[in-house]
C-alpha cells in the first residue's frame, strides 16, 4: 500500500529491532527466529520492494540502523551481535550492487543509547562503561542519518557509522 500510495520514495531508515538477551546454551529456536526475523529478516522485507522504485529513479537513500554488538560481539547477544551484523554485512554488498543507480546505501552502529531497549536500573551501570561517561541521545543518532539522507553524503557508500561514546 505505500509503494503505491507514493510515485517516489527517496528515503528509508530501517529501524527496528528487538534484544531478548540469553546466553546461546539456553536460547532455543523460536528466541533466535524472533530476534533474527525481526531485525535482518525485516531489513530485506523492507528493503527489497523500495529498492525498485529508487533505482528506477535513479537515486536514494538508505540507512539501517546496526549496533556496536554487530561490529564486536556482546556475550548473551549471539543471535543479536548475528542479526546486526548481518545488516552491516548486507550494507557493504548492497551498497556496492546500487552505487551506479546513485543509491547509498549505509548503516549506523549506535552503542549504549538511552531508549527502552536499555532498561531504567542498568543506566548508569552502562554509562560508566562508555568513555565519555554517558548514554548517547536518539537525537545524536538521528543526526547522523540525517546526514546520510542528505546531498552532502552524496559519496558516502557502504560505510558503518559508530555512535557510540567510544566503545568498540
Amino acid at each position: 500500500r505505500v509503494l503505491s500510495a507514493f510515485c517516489r520514495i527517496d528515503v528509508l531508515v530501517n529501524n527496528a529491532g528487538i534484544r531478548n538477551d540469553m546466553l546461546m546454551i539456553w536460547m532455543t529456536p523460536d528466541d533466535w527466529h524472533n530476534v533474527i526475523d525481526t531485525n535482518l529478516t525485516g531489513f530485506y522485507n523492507v528493503t527489497r520492494p523500495v529498492l525498485k522504485t529508487m533505482l528506477l529513479q535513479r537515486s536514494g537513500r538508505i540507512v539501517s540502523i546496526a549496533s556496536t554488538s554487530g561490529l564486536a560481539g556482546m556475550p548473551g547477544q549471539v543471535h543479536y551481535s548475528a542479526s546486526k551484523g548481518g545488516i552491516i554485512a548486507a550494507t557493504k554488498a548492497l551498497a556496492k550492487e546500487v552505487a551506479r543507480r546513485h543509491v547509498t546505501v549505509n548503516c549506523i552502529a549506535p552503542g549504549f543509547i538511552e531508549t527502552e531497549m536499555i532498561p531504567e536500573e542498568a543506566k548508569a551501570e552502562y554509562a560508566r562503561t562508555v568513555p565519555m561517561g554517558r548514554l548517547g541521545l536518539p537525537e545524536e543518532v538521528a543526526a547522523v542519518a540525517a546526514f546520510l539522507c542528505s546531498d552532502e553524503a552524496s559519496y558516502v557508500t557502504g560505510q558503518t557509522i559508530g555512535v557510540n561514546g567510544g566503545v568498540y
